[in-house]
């Protein structure tokens, strides 16, 4: 029988993940059919119509009717953070799957609770970048020792969608609805890609602060900007080397620079998401007068990019790794390999970046990751 999908939200991600559900089986086929049940949104006019865009046969505006219907086995949950958590526990106390948007919760206690919370249903929270085959073959290369002994990773994420400073003021400003800003928005992403290179983090020295101390309010006058746009970090892997993180939501011209630089013994791998079909690959092989930079474009020989298309060099897309992601859920839900990053492991890349503001909120104090607690 079919699986029974619930989406709740229809903003951007929304539609990423009703695109995953409906492709997931076209591309990778083998996996267990999906049947789209139930979508919630609001006003319930909005919910209505986007049920007929995506193809789902209910449409609602409230989320724990979704939850209760008998028919939805796994919840998509694609809203803003603060309702992440209670979204999460209401749908695994009621027995179901849950693919979650990042971060998990507004507070770290939200993250630990839900984790906490998530039994033997198989939970996954939205990191997609790490299904890119371009990064998943850089791990394989570090992991191979083709650059050698890892030593050092520097990593940044810039985009410019708070650069602005006429910007209005929005709930993404606010510690109670968005918790961290730039950290808990982007900064987790490169948080997941860098501990899926080198290992998890052990501790951190950080700064952070905001590019604009308020806003223009709608209504009219000022807000306060509750968090962060900016933050840096020294970190110090568990393995025992170094690495730094920079992270900005106030860099005019970047959309969706996520990168890395994989410093080896013996070469160097050089990855940015705006560019995410390609990988730069520098050995220290071979005569020095040809020694340089290569251009790996990725194909079929890195899978699963064949699934989607032949040839070489003609690319993948964000949504396509929205693909990936709901495949590999439903591979797993059918007795596959269980997809990550779950629940638990989402905690722990999300303990990182509330030790970077713990440590930049004590001028700078280096902070073992570990003893974070929400």
């Amino acid at each position: 029988m079919a699986i029974g999908i619930g989406l709740i939200g229809t903003g951007f991600m929304g539609k990423a993940h009703a695109l995953a559900w409906r492709n997931a089986n076209a591309v990778m086929g083998g996996l267990p059919a999906v049947r789209l049940v139930h979508l919630c949104d609001t006003p319930l006019e909005k919910a209505r119509e986007m049920a007929g865009q995506f193809g789902f046969e209910t449409a609602g505006d409230d989320w724990q009717a979704l939850i209760a219907d008998p028919a939805v086995e796994v919840v998509s949950i694609t809203t803003p953070n603060a309702l992440h958590r209670p979204m999460a526990e209401a749908a695994l106390a009621a027995g179901k799957h849950v693919w979650c948007e990042k971060p998990l919760g507004v507070t770290l206690a939200d993250a630990e609770a839900m984790a906490a919370a998530s039994g033997d249903r198989l939970t996954l929270v939205g990191y997609n970048y790490l299904r890119n085959p371009a990064f998943t073959h850089a791990c394989r290369l570090v992991a191979e020792g083709r650059i050698g002994r890892l030593f050092h990773l520097r990593g940044w994420v810039d985009e410019d969608y708070q650069a602005d400073e006429t910007l209005p003021w929005t709930w993404r400003c606010r510690a109670s609805e968005a918790g961290l800003g730039a950290l808990g928005d982007i900064g987790v992403h490169l948080v997941s890609l860098l501990t899926a290179l080198g290992g998890p983090i052990d501790s951190v020295v950080a700064e952070m602060g905001a590019a604009y101390a308020t806003r223009p309010l709608p209504e009219g006058g000022e807000g306060v900007v509750e968090n962060e746009d900016l933050a840096s970090a020294l970190v110090r892997f568990r393995a025992g080397f170094h690495g730094a993180l920079t992270i900005s939501r106030a860099a005019w011209g970047r959309k969706g620079s996520l990168g890395f630089e994989a410093h080896g013994s013996s070469g160097m791998i050089v990855y940015d998401q705006e560019r995410m079909n390609e990988l730069q690959l520098y050995t220290n092989d071979g005569p020095k007068s040809e020694r340089g930079f290569r251009t790996i474009l990725t194909g079929p020989e890195h899978a699963p990019y064949g699934a989607f298309c032949p040839a070489p060099g003609h690319g993948l897309g964000f949504n396509d790794l929205k693909t990936i992601e709901a495949a590999q859920l439903l591979a797993g839900l059918a007795g596959g390999p269980r997809p990550g990053p779950d629940f638990a492991e989402a905690l722990e890349i999300e303990r990182v970046v509330h030790a970077i503001a713990a440590s930049a909120r004590d001028d700078g104090r280096r902070v073992t990751v570990a003893a974070v607690r929400g």
